[in-house]
C-alpha cells in the first residue's frame, strides 16, 4: 500500500504498521457473530474476519463496488455479514454504538461480547467516559480496548493526559482493567480468549490498554517528522510481525524459507486484489439513486391514515403517554432510554406508569450521557431492536450531535444500515424557564439528510404521529412544546392509529392569505383568526419539518397569492426562513405581496416572563397580519 500510495495508484492511506498484534489477536478472540467496532488502525480485523481483499480495496479508493458505494473514504464503512461496525471521523463516537450492540446481546441473554477500539487520543474524548461509564452502570458484555499507540497525530501522551497507564481508569468506573504489550501477539490473543470468555459468562465490561507504537504516520500525508530522532528504531526491535515470524522459526513450527514462501504468495495475493481493486469502475452519479438511499424503505403499510372518531378528550401529555403504551405493546423489541424516565415517569411525566407495565429491562433510567445513550440507540438497530430516547429537554440535545447528525443520520446512505429510533424533544417557551430550558431547536436538525422531523401540535396529531415514528425504520426526531403538554385537551381516539409522517394539514380553508405554521405557532394564528372573522385566512400546519409537504404548502399559496410563516424561533437559519424562501421561488409570479415570516427576537430567550412575552412575536402577530393583508 505504500508502494502503490508513493506511485500514486491510491489517494489515501491510515498504516497500521507496528500495531498489526492489536487487532488480529483480539479479533481472533471473537467468535464470528460478535461485533466488532474499528478505528483507523485496524486493518487486521478486516483480514483475520476474512474481508474479501478486492472490495477492501474498492472501499479504500472510493470504488463504486466498494463497502460505501465511494460514498465514504478509508476505513469508514460497516459490513453486517462480518459483523463490523466502522468509525467515523469522529474518534470516540463508536464507543456509545458499542454500548448499544452490547445492551441487545444481555437483554436477549445471549452470553455475547462486543469488541470496541479507542485510541489513546480519542480516549481523551467525552465519548470515552460516557460509554464507560454507561456500560459499566448497566454491565455490558463489552470488551473497551484502548490502542496506546503513544501519540495523537503529532501531540504526544505527555501532552494527551497525566497518568503511566489507561488500567488507572477502569476501577474509576467500577470495572476490571488490564495493560499488557501489545506488540506480542501470543501474549494479546491469549489475554483476550480469556477476557472474552470472562465477559461472555460473566456480562460485564473490561478496559484492556494494549502499548504499541505507530510507526509511520496518523496517515501518510502527516509524516513522522515531529518524531524524536531514535525513536522509530528504538521499537524496531518490538514490530510484531518480526516478532512472530521470529518465534514460528525458533519453535520450529515453520522454517525459514517456509515463512519466506508465504511471504511471497500473500504479497501476490494483496497485489493482485489491489490491482483488480483499481480496475474497477469509479461511481458514477445518479442524483436519484443517491438520494433513494438516504432513507431506508418503510417497510410496511401505515396502520391507519386518518384518526378514527372519539368523543373522548386527552391532553397532549396524554395522548403522548398513551402512544407510549401502545407502541411498546406492539413492538416487543422496542427499548426507551432517557434521564429519569423510569420510576419518576420523566420530568414532564410523558413515562409515567410504563415502567410497571414493561419492566425496567424496556423503560431504561440512564446516567447523564445524551451521546453515549444515542449512540446505544443506533447499537441497538443494528441488532434489530427499536430504540426511544426521551431527551429531558431538547436544549440538551447539543450533548449528542455528533451521535444524531453524522452517525444516525449518515448511517443509511454510507452502508445501508438503517437507525431505527425515535429521539422526543421536549421544546419552546412560554414558561419562562431561561434560555437552557426554552430553544427551539428543531431548525438544527430538519437540515441534516437521513433525519426525519415532525413536530405536532394537538393531541390526536401527536399520538398518531409518534406510532407511526415507531414503525418508520429511520431515525425521527419528534419535538412535543411543552405550553402545549396541559393547556387544553381534544378528541383522541383510543385505538391504534398513525398518520404520516410527511404532510402538512390543511387546518383551515380560505381565500385571502396562507399562513404556514407549526407547534404553538398553529394556536396563536388561530386565536387571531377567531377574533378577527372577517379575514379569510387558509391556516396550514406544517407538521413535517423534514421532509416539507411542498406540494400542499405550493397549491394554498398559489390560491391565496400571499403567504405568511409564522414560527417561536428566531428568523437566521429557520425552518421559516427556508420555507419563506422556497415558496418565493416556486410562487413568485403569482404573488402579491412578499413572503414574510414572522420570528422571535433575535436574542437568546430571555427568563423573566415579561422579557419572554417581549421575545416572542405572538404581541407582533397583529400588524404582521394587517401588514401582508394591506399590501
Amino acid at each position: 500500500m505504500l508502494i502503490a500510495l508513493r506511485q500514486g495508484r491510491i489517494s489515501k492511506w491510515f498504516s497500521s504498521y507496528g500495531q498489526e498484534a492489536v487487532s488480529v489477536g483480539t479479533t481472533l478472540a471473537m467468535h464470528e457473530d460478535e461485533w466488532i467496532c474499528t478505528m483507523h488502525r485496524n486493518l487486521g480485523v478486516f483480514t483475520a474476519r476474512n474481508l474479501p481483499l478486492v472490495k477492501l480495496f474498492a472501499q479504500f479508493q472510493g470504488r463504486a463496488s466498494g463497502y460505501t458505494k465511494g460514498r465514504d473514504r478509508s476505513f469508514h464503512f460497516g459490513t453486517r455479514e462480518h459483523r463490523i461496525f466502522g468509525m467515523i471521523s469522529h474518534l470516540g463516537a463508536q464507543l456509545g454504538v458499542a454500548d448499544g450492540l452490547a445492551l441487545a446481546r444481555s437483554i436477549r441473554g445471549e452470553g455475547k461480547c462486543v469488541l470496541v477500539f479507542t485510541g489513546d487520543g480519542g480516549a481523551s474524548e467525552g465519548d470515552f467516559h460516557e460509554a464507560l461509564n454507561v456500560a459499566a452502570v448497566w454491565k455490558l458484555p463489552v470488551l473497551i480496548v484502548v490502542e496506546n499507540n503513544q501519540w495523537g497525530l503529532s501531540t504526544p501522551s505527555r501532552e494527551q493526559f497525566v497518568f503511566d497507564s489507561f488500567a488507572v481508569k477502569g476501577p474509576a468506573y467500577g470495572m476490571e482493567s488490564h495493560s499488557i504489550d501489545g506488540n506480542d501477539l501470543d501474549l494479546v490473543l491469549k489475554t483476550s480468549r480469556e477476557l472474552t470468555q470472562s465477559i461472555r459468562e460473566n456480562p460485564r465490561p473490561i478496559l484492556l490498554e494494549c502499548m504499541t507504537f505507530r510507526v509511520r504516520g496518523h496517515e501518510e500525508a502527516s509524516g513522522t517528522k515531529y518524531y524524536p530522532e531514535g525513536l522509530i528504531e528504538s521499537w524496531q526491535s518490538k514490530d510484531p510481525i518480526l516478532r512472530y515470524r521470529s518465534s514460528i522459526i525458533k519453535s520450529t513450527v515453520a522454517s525459514e524459507e517456509e515463512v519466506k514462501a508465504l511471504e511471497e504468495e500473500l504479497a501476490a495475493q494483496v497485489l493482485e486484489s489491489l490491482n483488480l481493486a483499481l480496475e474497477e469502475p469509479k461511481p458514477h452519479y445518479d442524483e436519484q439513486a443517491e438520494l433513494a438511499d438516504v432513507y431506508a424503505l418503510v417497510g410496511s403499510e401505515p396502520s391507519h391514515e386518518v384518526a378514527p372518531e372519539s368523543s373522548r378528550k386527552l391532553r397532549l401529555i396524554d395522548a403522548i403517554n398513551e402512544a407510549l403504551g401502545q407502541a411498546l405493546e406492539r413492538h416487543d423489541n422496542l427499548v426507551f432510554m432517557g434521564q429519569d424516565i423510569a420510576e419518576y415517569g420523566g420530568v414532564f411525566k410523558a413515562t409515567d406508569g410504563l415502567l410497571e407495565r414493561f419492566g425496567a429491562a424496556r423503560i431504561r433510567n440512564t446516567p447523564l450521557c445524551e451521546s453515549a445513550i444515542v449512540g446505544a440507540g443506533v447499537g441497538l438497530s443494528v441488532e434489530g431492536f427499536k430504540s426511544m430516547v426521551e431527551m429531558q429537554f431538547s436544549d440538551f440535545v447539543t450533548e449528542a450531535m455528533t451521535q444524531i447528525c453524522n452517525q444516525a443520520a449518515k448511517l443509511h446512505y454510507r452502508w445501508g444500515q438503517s437507525v431505527d429510533m425515535v429521539l422526543r424533544m421536549p421544546t419552546g417557551a412560554g414558561m419562562a424557564a431561561g434560555p437552557f430550558h426554552s430553544q427551539s431547536t428543531e431548525a438544527w436538525f430538519a437540515r441534516v439528510p437521513g433525519l426525519k422531523v415532525v413536530y405536532p401540535s394537538t393531541p390526536a396529531q401527536a399520538k398518531g404521529l409518534l406510532l407511526r415514528a415507531f414503525e418508520d425504520p429511520n431515525p425521527v426526531l419528534f419535538f412535543e412544546h411543552k405550553n402545549l403538554y396541559r393547556s387544553f385537551e381534544e378528541e383522541v381516539s383510543e385505538e391504534y392509529y398513525t398518520l404520516p409522517l410527511d404532510r402538512a394539514v390543511l387546518v383551515q380553508p380560505g381565500e385571502d392569505l396562507t399562513v404556514i405554521a407549526y407547534g404553538s405557532a398553529v394556536h396563536w394564528v388561530q386565536d387571531w383568526m377567531r377574533a378577527n372573522p372577517d379575514n379569510s385566512i387558509e391556516l396550514i400546519d406544517l407538521v413535517s419539518l423534514r421532509p416539507v409537504d411542498w406540494n400542499t404548502l405550493e397549491k394554498s399559496v398559489r390560491k391565496t397569492n400571499r403567504c405568511l410563516v409564522v414560527q417561536e424561533d428566531t428568523f437566521l437559519g429557520s425552518i421559516g426562513s427556508s420555507i419563506a424562501s422556497e415558496i418565493q421561488q416556486r410562487c413568485f409570479a403569482v404573488l402579491d405581496a412578499p413572503v414574510s415570516v414572522l420570528s422571535s427576537s433575535d436574542t437568546p430567550i430571555p427568563f423573566a416572563a415579561e422579557l419572554e412575552r417581549g421575545f416572542l412575536p405572538q404581541e407582533r402577530l397583529d400588524s404582521a397580519f394587517k401588514s401582508i393583508l394591506n399590501y
